[in-house]
């Protein structure tokens, strides 16, 4: 932390005020009140900032005696409930922070990164760097034969070429996607078969252009359809791979209204703004990387068993990710490739995937098949739920993308079947990709819903509304909140849904046919155990460790408003370091269980230092107070209560009946989403969701070549990501909701709800404009005309 301003007494980092401005620990912009707040314009708490029923929300406290608001933090005169958790979550609520969270705080990292300073895995100035380039696999299926790479090291500045036949061998590991250069089958296209290693990244790249791989092919089955004879129901995951209650199938042939409908969605493919890089130095039985991952504890431990290492022999450096959407969330072969190079040569390597090798390497949404059965009776109350959905996964490693599972949490319905079929195939390995399993399965329930709402002529809102469930439909468990109805009902209220004419082509604008849709949205709360480190130096300020993983979500931000918050001191003291396997080690960024993890972890240090510095006579040691704290055997405690953020998404979309483009107007989300710990931060992950929710519902889907065996779109010329063209003014909020079973902060997950829905609120406004039900995504023009022209 060498630069950062705060040990200099310059600016608050990613702002230009000093840190007497009555501005600073609000991180608001003075010409911008209303910035990151999420509040409505005609909101009259909007220009504050604030939570409407909290006056102390996002205040900043002034800079005098931090010694003693520490202590009238720990003794709770500044805020009810700051003292830590004392138990596990089933033993009643969570202690709750006080009130200084909320505000919307600028980004600390966000001057580094705009000005160039912040380093990313690939760009390291490692003394003595040479770079290495893969060779993909040229087949779908079989095994390499042999290794020709005399042309490659005669070219100039080439120093090895890795091969199965020579390469460091690695030790087990549960993850065969990391299994690198390890044996000569070929398992699919893409697959690495040699690694080049040279001088300059376009030596390297030009050698592995010039190896030569002898191949023995063998057939390959890439074709994903639900009758596949090798399909089967997975065990084990994080859910059952089928939940049944009652009689799913007599409750539906006995229904008064019945839909039975099938909806697709394509592969997908996590395209963060910074590919997989990694870069890997040894000194002696010591090996350091600099790599880009959601989480250099879990990294640090595949690397260790992979090398035959200790674990603290291992460093593993991500102080800056340019994002990851799930693909990073466990290594992936770039810094094993970058580690076992290094290794071989003596020299630092650098591996960085090119943008082309992504979709076969780094994993993708699996494609999914939906089978949605809904009965109900004739007033619109269901009584069946049947959602069936069939995946694929590879012959390396098994991923199920569970995408009938928001079916057990979302309507109520005495008689329910979620079930999973998954097919091998010589596939590149499926893995996380944002709010995994719901995002596709959400995709497919919502336009079912909304088939239903046309065939009962309920209003969909309604519809969901008279669904709400009294407990969790799947588990039986009751909600620790469920403010779904009330964020359906603000958002129509605040989106006009109720002017609507709910019959499709009532609305035109010369060529251009316009419609409106809704989707409910859901994503669990998730947390898992975490530690970190609180240290009162005897300057004033307050230094926080906890090996977090800050992928452009701001946790460096709200993890120092959630310590500032627990201490009683301004923002502006506090500093944290995340992002080193040397910190307290602490769980991946993921599942947006990252600042519910973390957060929990900085708030029991911090308010155990507060009561420290409280009992603490006179000055302090040269070295501060140091506070660690694990939270183990409380955070990932079982729960007695179902636990999820909800949300609605409210869409407004044309369609061109001349060119067949959909393009989106207007687009609102309001989500529950426990305590909002920064309006700033919380405010674009919400949109952030929204807009990869936009891609998945109009212009991203990756196909499958069937005779090549490999994607077709690789690059983001053919798989379209949606520029700024592409997004319409996008506004999201939220309702405020109190949930005392989650963490101290009272927080929920953020960084997937955004799209979970999205994608059925578009596809279902789509409906409303041109009466045609399109069940396969992308709803690109090509589907939209040839469906305009079907039905002349």
């Amino acid at each position: 932390m060498a630069n950062d301003p705060l040990e200099h007494g310059g600016p608050l980092p990613g702002t230009d005020l000093p840190h007497d401005d009555p501005m600073a620990a609000t991180g608001l912009p003075r010409d911008d009140p209303l910035a990151g707040t999420g509040l409505p314009h005609d909101d009259p708490m909007a220009a504050t900032g604030l939570h409407r029923d909290d006056p102390l929300a996002g205040a900043a406290l002034p800079h005098d005696d931090l010694v003693t608001r520490a202590a009238s933090a720990a003794s709770g005169e500044s805020g009810e409930g700051r003292q830590p958790p004392t138990g596990a979550l089933e033993q009643g609520p969570t202690p709750r922070t006080g009130t200084a969270l909320g505000a919307p705080a600028g980004r600390r990292e966000g001057r580094e990164k705009v000005t160039g300073n912040a380093r990313y895995a690939a760009e390291y100035p490692v003394p003595g760097r040479v770079h290495a380039w893969p060779v993909p696999a040229a087949v779908a299926r079989g095994r390499v034969t042999g290794v020709d790479t005399s042309a490659a090291l005669a070219l100039p500045g080439v120093l090895a070429v890795l091969t199965p036949g020579d390469a460091p061998r690695l030790g087990e590991t549960d993850d065969a996607t990391l299994a690198v250069l390890q044996n000569r089958h070929v398992p699919h296209r893409g697959w690495c078969v040699a690694l080049a290693v040279a001088e300059t990244l376009e030596a390297a790249r030009a050698a592995a252009r010039a190896v030569r791989v002898c191949y023995a092919t063998e057939h390959h089955d890439v074709v994903l359809r639900p009758d596949h004879p090798d399909a089967y129901e997975p065990e084990g995951g994080a859910q059952p791979g089928r939940l049944e209650h009652g009689d799913p199938y007599g409750a539906f042939a006995a229904a008064d209204v019945r839909l039975d409908t099938e909806y697709r969605v394509p592969p997908l493919h996590n395209h963060p703004m910074e590919p997989h890089a990694s870069t890997a130095h040894w000194d002696g039985d010591r090996l350091t990387v600099y790599t880009s991952s959601q989480g250099s504890t879990t990294a640090q431990s595949v690397l260790a068993g992979l090398f035959d290492l200790p674990g603290e022999h291992v460093t593993v450096v991500a102080e800056h990710v340019g994002g990851g959407f799930g693909s990073k969330g466990t290594p992936r072969p770039d810094v094993v490739l970058a580690a076992m190079a290094a290794r071989h040569t003596g020299r630092p390597v650098t591996v960085a995937y090119p943008r082309r090798y992504m979709p076969t390497v780094v994993g993708h949404r699996a494609p999914t098949l939906h089978r949605l059965r809904l009965g109900a009776t004739a007033d619109g109350r269901l009584t069946a739920v049947l959602h069936e959905v069939t995946t694929h996964t590879s012959h390396v490693r098994e991923y199920v993308e569970q995408a009938a599972v928001p079916s057990r949490v979302m309507y109520t319905a005495q008689h329910l079947l979620s079930s999973h079929l998954v097919v091998p195939l010589d596939v590149p390995s499926p893995s996380w990709m944002r709010a995994p399993g719901r995002a596709p399965g959400m995709y497919a329930l919502e336009s079912a819903v909304d088939e239903l709402a046309g065939a009962l002529g309920v209003d969909p809102v309604e519809l969901r509304i008279r669904n709400e469930p009294e407990r969790e439909p799947g588990s039986g468990k009751p909600f620790s909140s469920r403010h779904l109805a009330e964020c359906l009902r603000e958002g129509a209220r605040r989106f006009g849904w109720y002017r609507r004419d709910p019959r499709p082509r009532s609305r035109t604008e010369g060529p251009l046919l316009i419609g409106t849709g809704v989707a409910a949205a859901t994503y669990p709360v998730l947390i898992r155990p975490s530690t970190a480190t609180a240290q009162a130096l005897p300057d004033s300020t307050f230094l926080i460790r906890v090996n977090a993983a800050d992928i452009g979500t701001g946790a460096r931000t709200v993890l120092a408003q959630v310590a500032a918050d627990a201490l009683g001191a301004p923002l502006d003291r506090v500093r944290t370091e995340v992002g080193r396997s040397d910190l307290p080690p602490a769980s991946l960024a993921g599942d947006s269980s990252g600042t519910a993890s973390w957060g929990w972890a900085v708030h029991e240090a911090c308010a155990a230092l507060a009561a420290r510095l409280a009992e603490h006579p006179g000055p302090l040691p040269a070295e501060g107070l140091l506070v660690r704290s694990d939270t183990a055997g409380r955070a990932d405690a079982d729960s007695p209560y179902a636990r999820h953020a909800f949300g609605a998404h409210f869409a407004e979309v044309t369609v061109d009946t001349v060119t067949g483009e959909v393009r989106a107007r207007r687009m609102l989300g309001v989500f529950a989403a426990g305590r909002i710990l920064n309006a700033r931060t919380a405010r674009s992950q919400f949109v952030g969701g929204m807009i990869m929710g936009l891609g998945m519902a109009l212009t991203e889907g990756s196909t499958m070549d069937a005779p090549f065996g490999d994607f077709t779109e690789a690059d983001l010329a053919s798989y379209h990501v949606p520029a700024h063209a592409d997004v319409p003014g996008i506004e999201a909020d939220w309702i405020e909701e109190d949930d005392p079973y989650l963490n101290p902060m009272g927080s929920k997950g953020i960084g997937e709800i955004g799209i979970v829905g999205t994608a059925a609120a578009l596809g279902n406004a789509v409906h409303h404009a041109t009466g045609i039900r399109f069940r396969e995504l992308p709803l690109t023009p090509d589907r939209i005309l040839t469906g305009l022209l079907a039905e002349r």
